[in-house]
Parts: structure tokens; C-alpha cells; sequence
């Protein structure tokens, strides 16, 4: 699974209900993203809000399903 913000794809690590866990990445302010997940030949894409955006000294990312 990746998460694609700004044109960055950053690396899943774990997604709980309202969070992620991806590889260490640099800072983003809070705004919209997409997550896109993989297996073999089906790919599925969610648009997500990031709410807190993303910190480079933390690996836990909030997340809010985008309307």
C-alpha cells in the first residue's frame, strides 16, 4: 500500500480506523491525499484527508476519509 500525497508515494507500513503507519517521509501540511493498494493485477484507490498532514519525526499519520 502506498500513500500518494503532493506527487510523493510513501510506503504503508500499517492502517488502523483513522491512522496510518508509513516509512519515515518528509513534512506535509494538512490536505487531501490517496491511497492506492495493489494485489497481482487489482489495484484499489481511497481519497483520504490528512488532517494533521504529515511530520518527518513521526511515522504515525492521522487520516479522514475524504468527502
Amino acid at each position: 500500500m502506498r500513500l500518494i500525497v503532493n506527487g510523493d508515494s510513501i510506503s504503508i507500513t500499517h492502517m488502523g480506523p483513522d491512522f496510518l503507519l508509513v516509512e519515515p517521509a518528509s513534512d506535509h501540511p494538512p490536505g487531501e491525499a490517496r491511497i492506492v493498494m495493489q494485489v497481482d493485477e487489482s489495484r484499489s484507490e481511497w481519497k483520504v484527508r490528512l488532517p494533521e498532514g504529515i511530520s518527518k519525526a513521526s511515522t504515525r499519520v492521522a487520516l479522514a476519509l475524504a468527502e
